[in-house]
């Protein structure tokens, strides 16, 4: 088998798992880890099967190779111009897909955090600004270079609006330079600028330090975030007083309290 068709018969993501952390990994280097619809499928079935998954408190999204992700894949896109309506029908499903995996992540119950290796633009860095958190290499840069080639970045532009300032955001969007990844913290955008080659070290550092947690109230918690943060600040408040009171009836409750009153660590029972 040649080098061309063993990359073809590897899968596009792997999953390993460190204890309650599970790591996935976008296993398209020599494409750039471009979002192909193979790839968003993978994506899309490992986050439903995760959800329901209560041993994995935490996923860490990573990528192998120099680059963390391009954005679509459009030598795949390219190709449906002949089909009869000149791809309208697959440029639609492959948006509609892709935006219904960047918004798994929002709604998964365990936080997400990318551990960025390298440049991750378009729906590439869409996938970051989805994440709950992320840890960039020092190395690494982001763009939503759409307007580049007359393809503006429309839906990477709803996750990375909700991540920076809207000056940075269309910034971004209407130049379509790489930011690099100290500027992207400053923005908002990333969590933490590290060394390269400490990104991923990182990442698991702060997802084992919140699957020491209870995965029910981070499930809460997470929910509660997204939902108020959409919502006129009285209606938030409204919101976030009713989660909160639902959450001191549950037993992590009651134990954390009483841990924490009695200076001993909790006992979590996940509920």
């Amino acid at each position: 088998m040649n080098t061309q068709e063993t990359r073809a018969a590897e899968p596009p993501l792997l999953r390993t798992d460190d204890g309650p952390i599970a790591v996935l990994t976008l296993n398209r280097p020599a494409a750039r880890n471009s979002l192909s619809e193979a790839l968003l499928g993978a994506l899309s079935e490992a986050f439903t099967a995760i959800a329901e998954d209560r041993s994995v408190r935490v996923v860490v999204l990573a990528a192998n190779g120099p680059v963390f992700s391009s954005g679509h894949d459009l030598k795949e896109l390219a190709a449906r111009r002949s089909d009869p309506d000149g791809g309208r029908a697959y440029f639609k499903h492959i948006m509609t897909t892709c935006s219904a995996m960047m918004q798994q992540i929002v709604t998964l119950p365990q936080p997400v955090i990318a551990a960025v290796q390298g440049v991750a633009t378009a729906a590439g860095c869409q996938l970051v600004a989805s994440c709950d958190l992320a840890i960039a290499s020092a190395n690494a840069g982001f763009a939503t270079p759409g307007v580049n080639i007359g393809l503006f970045c429309s839906t990477p532009m709803v996750a990375l609006s909700r991540n920076v300032a809207r000056k940075h955001a269309m910034e971004m969007l209407l130049g379509g330079e790489i930011i690099p990844a100290e500027r992207a913290a400053f923005m908002g955008l990333i969590n933490e600028a590290v060394p390269s080659g400490r990104e991923h070290g990182r990442a698991m550092e702060i997802a084992h330090s919140i699957a020491s947690k209870s995965s029910h109230v981070i499930g809460i918690g997470k929910a509660a975030f997204y939902r108020q943060i959409e919502l006129p600040l009285a209606e938030a408040y409204a919101y976030t007083s009713e989660v909160m009171t639902d959450n001191m009836m549950a037993s992590d409750a009651e134990e954390g309290i009483c841990a924490f009153l009695e200076k001993r660590k909790a006992a979590w029972q996940d509920r």
